[in-house]
């Protein structure tokens, strides 16, 4: 795999707003590594990385392990892995490659990552 350098995020709203569009290899591209609070950390030695493409856009990947969340309103493509995914008093579902998955604002889940899962997300501040 390549190790592919995305510009800045700055950089890159300029050039969206300059061309209108640019892309990015998802699956070769180099995410920045993320702390992850502890307290979030329920099994294993989860590690989480990510590149923020624009505001609430970006690419995040996890590594195998479990971690406790408050979700944003967000959409997401899983491009690789497989995970469980636990909402407190809600459903339970499996994700893995292609699976297209909306998260609700506030939603407090579990995330059971069985591979490391790589993924595509947008959210939205302050949806209802």
């Amino acid at each position: 795999m390549s190790d592919v350098l995305v510009p800045d995020v700055a950089d890159l709203s300029r050039m969206l707003a300059t061309a209108g569009a640019f892309a990015v290899p998802v699956h070769d591209v180099r995410l920045t590594p993320d702390e992850l609070d502890p307290a979030q950390i329920v099994a294993g030695d989860p590690v989480t990385s990510s590149l923020e493409l624009s505001d609430g856009r970006g690419i995040w990947e996890i590594t195998p392990g479990v971690v406790t969340d408050v979700e944003s309103d967000e959409i997401f493509v899983v491009l690789s892995g497989r995970a469980t995914i636990a909402v407190e008093g809600g459903a339970t579902i499996e994700v893995g490659p292609g699976d297209v998955c909306l998260l609700a604002e506030g939603a407090k889940t579990t995330w059971i990552v069985h591979e490391t899962l790589r993924k595509v997300y947008q959210t939205r501040a302050g949806a209802a």
